[in-house]
């Protein structure tokens, strides 16, 4: 991940204020940007994320008795650069919600249950081709308070570390098919519809392995104009 700062492309990021999502105007800067050269403390660290984090391992859907409830899902992703060279050795952060749309999160008290075997969190590391792979259950909608009947498609978070603090990517993957991606304000955010398509994930045909899960497949890009959008 480089740290070469470049001007962002208003077309395939998100606006910066979503209408009807209130939380866009207190995430975004009021004044104009103040643009200065980054300084050995923002270039330097943390060299080994992997390192100083603990890895929590690609399967948070469970097993027997301790199963999440829910489609089980298994998803192959890639991360590469703009030039379509492997990154490897990423730390990568995931959370979900559970099958019903809910977060295991002291600020989400909806009305979906929570599922006591399904924590909904990971954190994986790259391999040399740039590749990891996740072992869940499929997250479900669910409505976004106080927004006049906003719900949200099933989506995953993801938060990609690079060697230096202004390494970082926080991005969200969707699913293909799903009829609340068309009226999402945050997906539809993102002006230009090819960056759109670009966080929807592949659907793989069923080949019966891994055993009695759906398999997706998803790339994340960094840099460059085939870049992955950023989605907070």
């Amino acid at each position: 991940m480089s740290t070469l700062i470049t001007k962002r492309d208003e077309r395939t990021q998100p606006v910066r204020v979503v209408a009807g999502y209130a939380q866009t105007q207190v995430r975004n800067p009021r004044e104009p940007l103040v643009s200065r050269p980054p300084t050995l403390s923002e270039l330097t660290g943390p060299m080994d994320v992997a390192g100083r984090v603990r890895l929590l391992g690609g399967d948070i859907a469970g097993h027997g008795e301790r199963q999440a409830i829910g489609q089980l899902m298994h998803l192959k992703l890639r991360v590469v650069d703009e030039d379509g060279a492997p990154v490897a050795g990423a730390v990568v952060e995931i959370w979900q919600a559970n099958a019903a749309g809910r977060y295991i999160h002291p600020n989400d008290d909806d009305h979906a249950p929570p599922d006591p075997n399904f924590y909904g969190a990971a954190r994986l590391l790259t391999d040399a081709s740039g590749a990891f792979e996740l072992r869940t259950v499929k997250p479900g909608a669910y409505p976004v308070p106080d927004s006049g009947g906003w719900w949200r498609p099933p989506h995953i978070h993801f938060s990609l570390f690079g060697k230096v603090w202004l390494s970082r990517l926080v991005t969200q993957m969707y699913f293909p098919g799903e009829p609340l991606n068309e009226q999402d304000r945050i997906l539809n955010a993102v002006p230009d519809a090819a960056a759109r398509e670009r966080l929807v994930a592949r659907f793989a045909p069923p080949t019966g392995e891994p055993r009695n899960a759906l398999v997706f497949e998803h790339r994340i890009v960094l840099r460059g104009r085939a870049a992955t959008p950023a989605q907070h």
